[in-house]
This record gives C-alpha cells, sequence and structure tokens, in this order.
C-alpha cells in the first residue's frame, strides 16, 4: 500500500511540475503574439477536451486532460523555427525565442525557490554541506535519531520496527547522535532490551533481541540509523529558499558533470586489457547506476520513501525534482528546451536556414537517445529493486 500511494504521490508532483513549466513557455509565448494552440495535462490520447473562447492562454485555446498522467505539454502555431505566418512561433524574434525557450526553466526555478521558501519558514531539512542560511535569523534544531533502513529479517525488523521510525530510548538510555545507538547496540550485544520509539508522532514500544555476532557487518540491530537537524528562519525564509535554490542548482550541476565523467571513464577502461583498469571501470559505471533514478526509482522507491517520511521530505523532493527539470532544460540536449535554443543559435550563427526537416531530424534522434537512456536506467531501477 506504500508504495502504490508513493507512485500516486510522485504521478502528481511530477505532473504539476512539468505542468508549471509548460505554463511558463505558453505564458510567454502568448505575450509576444504566438499562437498557442492546445495546453494540455497529461500526454495522448485524449481523455478531454474543451476549447475556450477566451483565456489567460489566449482565443480558442484547447484544454485537454490526457490518459497518460506522466506531465503536460503545450501546442505552439507553427512550432518550426522555419514558420513565417502571423502568429507562429518560428515567426519571432531570435531573443523573443530565447525567452519563450527558458520560461519553463524560470518557472521551475521559481517554484524550487517558493516551495524551499515555505520549508525554510517551518524547518528546512539540513542536506548539503555548508548549507546556505542567514546566521543571524536561524534556529537549528536537531531531529530524533531515525532509522533510515530495517534489513529484513534482522533483530529490528523481527520486533516490528520500521523504516522512518524515531528511536526516542534504547535500552533505557536517551540518545544524542546516531552513532550513540550503534555503540549501545554492541555494549548490549545477544541482550533483550526496549526500544521506545515514534511512528508518525504516536509513540510505542518493542522488544529487541540483538544479534551476539557482528561478523557480517549488519549491526547488531540489522537497521541503519540517521540524525537530520532542521534549520528554521522567520524573516530571511524567502532569502534562503533563493539562496538554496542557487546552491542545489549548482550541486545538481557538479552532479551530472560527476556523472558524465565516470560514464566517460568507466567505457573508456573498459577498453583496457589491465585488470587494474577493468575493476577501475567497474567501480565508477557501478557509481554512475547508483546515482541515477529512472521512472521505477522515482515512483516505486523514492516517493514512497518521502510519504512515509512526512510532508516536508516530500516538499523538499519536488522542490529537488524542480530543479533537476530546470538544469535539464537548460543543457544543450537535442529534443529539450536548450538543445532547441543551440540548434537555433547554431544555425543562426552559421546563416543557414534551419528547415523543418532539418530540425524535425535533429531533435527526433535526440529524443530518441533519450527514451533509449531512460529505457537503460529504468532496467538498472529494475535490478536495484531485487
Amino acid at each position: 500500500m506504500d508504495i502504490v500511494l508513493g507512485v500516486i504521490l510522485g504521478v502528481i508532483v511530477l505532473t504539476i511540475l512539468v505542468v508549471l513549466h509548460e505554463l511558463g513557455h505558453a505564458l510567454v509565448a502568448k505575450r509576444y503574439g504566438v499562437v498557442v494552440e492546445e495546453f494540455g495535462v497529461g500526454f495522448p490520447p485524449r481523455a478531454w477536451g474543451k476549447k475556450i473562447a477566451h483565456s489567460i492562454l489566449g482565443k480558442n485555446v484547447l484544454y485537454s486532460i490526457n490518459w497518460l498522467p506522466l506531465g503536460g505539454f503545450v501546442k505552439l502555431q507553427g512550432e518550426h523555427d522555419s514558420a513565417t505566418k502571423k502568429g507562429d512561433y518560428g515567426s519571432v524574434t531570435f531573443w523573443q525565442k530565447t525567452q519563450i525557450l527558458l520560461a519553463g526553466v524560470a518557472m521551475n526555478w521559481l517554484t524550487a525557490a517558493v516551495l524551499l521558501s515555505i520549508l525554510a519558514a517551518v524547518g528546512m531539512p539540513s542536506i548539503l554541506k555548508d548549507q546556505f542560511y542567514v546566521p543571524g535569523d536561524a534556529q537549528i534544531i536537531t531531529q530524533p535519531v531515525e532509522l533510515v533502513a530495517v534489513t529484513k529479517d534482522m533483530p529490528a525488523d523481527k520486533a516490528g520496527l520500521r523504516q522512518g521510525d524515531k528511536i526516542l530510548r534504547f535500552a533505557g538510555s536517551s540518545l544524542d547522535s546516531a552513532t550513540e545507538l550503534a555503540e549501545l547496540a554492541k555494549q548490549q550485544k545477544g541482550k533483550t532490551v526496549e526500544v521506545i520509539y515514534s511512528r508518525q508522532s504516536v509513540e510505542g514500544s518493542t522488544k529487541v533481541t540483538l544479534r551476539a555476532d557482528n561478523g557480517d557487518k549488519k549491526g547488531y540491530l540489522g537497521a541503519s540509523p540517521s540524525q537530520m537537524a532542521v534549520i528554521k528562519s522567520s524573516w530571511s525564509a524567502p532569502i534562503v529558499g533563493v539562496g538554496l535554490t542557487a546552491q542545489m542548482s549548482w550541486v545538481t550541476i557538479q552532479g551530472l558533470g560527476d556523472v558524465l565523467s565516470n560514464t566517460v571513464q568507466g567505457l573508456v577502461l573498459k577498453l583496457s586489457p589491465q585488470k587494474a583498469d577493468q575493476q577501475t571501470a567497474n567501480t565508477k559505471l557501478a557509481a554512475v547506476g547508483d546515482s541515477v533514478a529512472g521512472p521505477i526509482g522515482i515512483f516505486g522507491i523514492i516517493f514512497p520513501a518521502a510519504e512515509k517520511a512526512g510532508l516536508t521530505h516530500v516538499v523538499m523532493l519536488a522542490a529537488i525534482i524542480s530543479l533537476t527539470l530546470a538544469v535539464m532544460n537548460i543543457l544543450p540536449i537535442p529534443a529539450l528546451d536548450g538543445g532547441r535554443w543551440f540548434v537555433t543559435a547554431l544555425f543562426k550563427l552559421l546563416k543557414k536556414p534551419l528547415t523543418k526537416e532539418i530540425e524535425e531530424k535533429i531533435h527526433g534522434t535526440g529524443f530518441m537517445v533519450l527514451m533509449a537512456l531512460v529505457l537503460l536506467v529504468t532496467i538498472a531501477d529494475i535490478g536495484k529493486l531485487r
């Protein structure tokens, strides 16, 4: 049931973020006289549609709800660069096209900044090293020790403890840190101890019989503890939201760079006959697989875990995904916004006509490559579920 709720929540959040992204394109396009033909939630086949004579996006816009609920889209008149009729996307200036293409990115960044500002006001989880905040207006609150993973058929699992449980007391002692839980479990190895915990703000207790031996390094309790700090701001919450948006954007770009670097190095080293190089290649490629998540990883693992952890984690995850959408769409990847802008700019610089056929071939190929990558990552996600 948790996985089902997590998947539903993930689909809703992703759809909202993509619809906001497309709304940015549509609003700026309408501003420059480009005709918005259709604004859809989800992807075809169409489930429902209605033309509205006068709306925020213009006249006679078809608003539709579609059967594949994984985002949304906006259809502009004359979407190819070579289109020249009045109201065509292709007929506006290069600078206006730039603004239309980057409006979706701006909308995702704005969404992330708003979400992070809200979190800063109610309590922002500390997830980054040297995380941005205003020192003069920050209250740092240390959260109870939480179980972030519980190994099946181990003492914690057998005692009924679950991922997300907050450990209030262990063997009669309160906990000041996650490492203290591991130390207490080691001191009490082989014994049965009482654990007082909190689950969704409801306190409970259970008896845990700890393992006497830890030769396999899975721990005497069989659970991974963590302790998170929360940073709460007041008047500086909007500043923190914007500052953290910028900081996390840079971290996201660095992460994408690391993934690309490890992929290239891993594939090159795979060609080496040296055993040491082969091992290094396997390590780098494994790091890529662990750091990338596809639809199954996001909907089947990440969102269910966030949903279980609470609303704060869901909002934080939504902000991170919104940032990721912004960063991905600003990169010069064919079929995405950054790729469309790059191709348009390149042909303008070369002073060559960008015909409909050439544009479709470039972005069609890019789309197929992206789908192939999504398929590979999905296969890797299925492997992680085993």
